[in-house]
């Protein structure tokens, strides 16, 4: 990838009436002049006008009119990229995109790369790495939840307090490092033992707290894991298709119809759920139908909240040989207990079970005629906790970012480990610029490896 080059995409989706072609590189003005004529009587090129301004005009190819476009410019470095830049905003045809695309290739453009804009943006000091992520998050989103996530991180949330976090640990090192060039002198200390402790625990207590907020995050932005589960004919697949809205599940009054785990996602109340339709439990010899209960049982250990389908017409209420088996899954997790079929349930049942975890929740339901679905679908809502998040609070999604906390958060404890252990100066200091170091990956840095951007521009879309 040479970043000497002027890079030309189509940034638009197909289907829509308008396309825009963006063209970013030192000579992206001077290409765009070379197939634009303006419409304007004083007929002054490109390369004249004012950043930040719109000229009508067309594309021609010689004597052949390829389309009427308006040209947006921007001067560099006051653009997305930092560069000189252009969009070329023409109809949304795929052949009228093809033909101007191909114009700028033969006047000395090349094809953008999946996410070379960005990347350039990023290398040039629009933004740092974590922010360059969020604009892919930023397209990616579905939700509301998964769109505030990314406009935080686009806004810099995460690299502010990163660069809290590093301002503290670069005091506690000049402070160590001066220890150091002063070795000579052992009656000289820059540094209190307790006061470097508390400042480094503080810092571990803050990375820790940012870490911890990954589990939400991912499940935020890959949908909040929702297990339905229950005995047979218990109304499972009934209820998966009346939050779906759609005949997702096969439903029938046969008992073990559902044999393996049915996924699908809904938004509701502005977060993506994930639900999870599994297999009834009870005792069987059926081979292939025991092999979904056993993937059941892993569906609850995944799931961030847990819907026990309950048939309010049984006659038995106990459910201890279920519930024991449930139960210790559960643990940390948010349980619903649905009670179904009221609708033709004289006395619902309540089940008679010990030790339910401290986040349980109770409802009547008619999964088949919609009786209180609503209500479930807002205490799902509730159960997940995803809108009790302040909205300028930092949460963290990426899998890259979480693996550099952690690690970080490795090298803080050992920095505190050894000042309990009054460890020399030098393994401390060590331990510290660990700690940086993997802090620094998250935001880029001067340390970002050529390997890593190009694992995370790959999976953007061309165009950004």
């Amino acid at each position: 990838m040479n970043n000497e080059d002027t890079i030309c995409a189509v940034a638009t989706g197909k289907g829509g009436a308008i396309g825009i072609i963006r063209v970013s590189g030192k000579d992206a003005i001077k290409i765009t002049d070379k197939i634009f004529t303006t419409a304007s009587k004083t007929k002054q090129p490109l390369a004249e006008h004012e950043a930040n301004t719109i000229t009508y005009g067309r594309i021609t190819n010689g004597d052949q009119q390829i389309d009427d476009v308006l040209v947006s410019l921007f001067r560099a470095p006051h653009s997305y990229t930092g560069e000189d830049s252009t969009e070329i905003s023409c109809h949304g045809s795929t052949y009228i995109q093809q033909q101007v695309m191909q114009l700028l290739i033969d006047n000395g453009c090349r094809s953008a790369q999946p996410g070379e804009f960005t990347r350039r943006a990023f290398l040039n000091g629009k933004m740092d790495l974590s922010q360059a992520e969020a604009v892919a998050d930023l397209i990616a989103s579905t939700s509301a939840a998964t769109h505030r996530m990314a406009m935080s991180q686009m806004r810099g949330g995460i690299s502010i307090r990163l660069a809290s976090l590093r301002e503290k640990l670069l005091k506690l090192t000049s402070l160590l490092e001066l220890e150091l060039d002063f070795s000579d002198h052992e009656e000289l200390e820059f540094a209190d033992r307790g006061e470097l402790r508390e400042t480094a625990s503080g810092i571990s207590d803050e990375i820790s707290k940012l870490a911890s907020t990954f589990s939400i995050g991912n499940a935020i932005k890959n949908g909040v894991p929702v297990a339905i589960i229950g005995e047979t004919n218990a109304g499972k697949s009934t209820l998966l298709n009346a939050l779906v809205g759609e005949d997702r599940a096969i439903v029938s009054d046969i008992h073990g119809t559902t044999r393996d785990v049915i996924e699908d996602t809904v938004n509701i109340g502005g977060t993506t759920f994930r639900f999870i339709d599994t297999a009834g439990i009870r005792d069987t010899s059926d081979t292939i139908e025991r092999l979904g209960i056993e993937r059941t049982f892993k569906k609850i250990s995944q799931a961030d909240i847990v819907i026990w389908m309950i048939d309010a017409t049984a006659q038995c209420a106990d459910m201890t040989e279920t519930s024991e088996k449930i139960i210790p899954l559960c643990k940390d997790k948010q349980l619903i207990l649905a009670y179904n079929k009221t609708d033709i349930a004289n006395q619902p049942l309540r089940m008679v079970i010990d030790k339910l975890p401290l986040q349980t929740h109770e409802i009547n339901i008619s999964a088949k005629y919609g009786t209180n679905i609503d209500r479930l679908r807002q205490m799902l809502v509730t159960a997940a906790g995803i809108h009790a998040i302040p909205q300028d609070d930092v949460v963290i999604t990426n899998i890259r970012h979480y693996e550099a906390l952690t690690i970080a958060h490795d090298a803080i404890s050992r920095v505190i480990q050894g000042l309990d252990n009054n460890l020399p100066s030098d393994l401390i200091a060590q331990d510290l610029r660990d700690c940086l170091h993997h802090l620094a990956e998250i935001t880029g840095g001067e340390i970002t490896s050529e390997e890593t951007l190009q694992n995370i521009f790959k999976h953007f879309c061309i165009g950004k």
